[in-house]
Order: C-alpha cells, then sequence, then structure tokens
C-alpha cells in the first residue's frame, strides 16, 4: 500500500513528532545538532516561537537538522532537510502514521516518525 500526503501534511505530522518525541531520542545514544547560526536566523523570522518551530523554519529556509550517533561510532548519524520530511512521512508504518492522522498519537508515534524520516526505517525501541 502507499499511502499519499501533501507536502504540507508531511510538515504537520513532522512537527507534531518533534513536539512529542524529540527528547526521546536521546534514550538512543543520539544527540540532536543544528547549526547554531542558522538557528538563529530562522528564528529572527518568527515572533515568539517555541523550539520545534524554529526547527521548522530552519527546513524551510534549506538548513539541515542531524542527530549525531554517539554510541555506535557514527553508524547512525543522520541529517534531513525538508526534501526528506516530503519523501519519508509518508513511509512511516502505517499504524502509527494513522494514529498521526487521526490526532491518536503519543510518543511512541512520533519516535516511530522520527525515526522513519532520519532513518528510513524503525531502528530503535
Amino acid at each position: 500500500m502507499e499511502i499519499k500526503l501533501t507536502k504540507k501534511e508531511s510538515e504537520e505530522y513532522f512537527h507534531n513528532a518533534l513536539c512529542n518525541g524529540l527528547s526521546e531520542m536521546g534514550g538512543y545514544g543520539l544527540t540532536f545538532d543544528y547549526v547554531s547560526s542558522e538557528y538563529k536566523k530562522s528564528r529572527e523570522k518568527l515572533t515568539n516561537p517555541c523550539f520545534e518551530d524554529v526547527l521548522m523554519q530552519m527546513l524551510r529556509d534549506g538548513y539541515k537538522i542531524t542527530f549525531i550517533d554517539e554510541e555506535c561510532d557514527g553508524e547512525y548519524t543522520s541529517s534531513i532537510g525538508m526534501k526528506e520530511i516530503h519523501e519519508r512521512v509518508a513511509k512511516t508504518p502505517i499504524q502509527h502514521l494513522t494514529n498521526m492522522i487521526n490526532e491518536n498519537d503519543d510518543a511512541v508515534t512520533a519516535d516511530v516518525i522520527l525515526q522513519s524520516v532520519f532513518f528510513g526505517d524503525v531502528i530503535f525501541g
């Protein structure tokens, strides 16, 4: 089965996943990273944003965000941009994607979406 999402839907679901699951990824020996000067430039475009809003603006501005693998010699280090979000959110395992679409999501749903986008598969957990 192939799921088709609009760019807007993919971005919305990814943003929700950032809000609900970003902190979960640290438990896998991953460190979240971005270029602070890019963050600052993107933040200046927004009024009173939360952290995840700025991350999404960074991606819209063409910047990338990264998970650095601290435990497996960098094997799972991965950087993504907006292209990966548009291509990979729809490839999230259907149960979790459906939970997000139906607004029945939780930290597990967010974790699975983030892993699907960053790694193309669910690697951890």
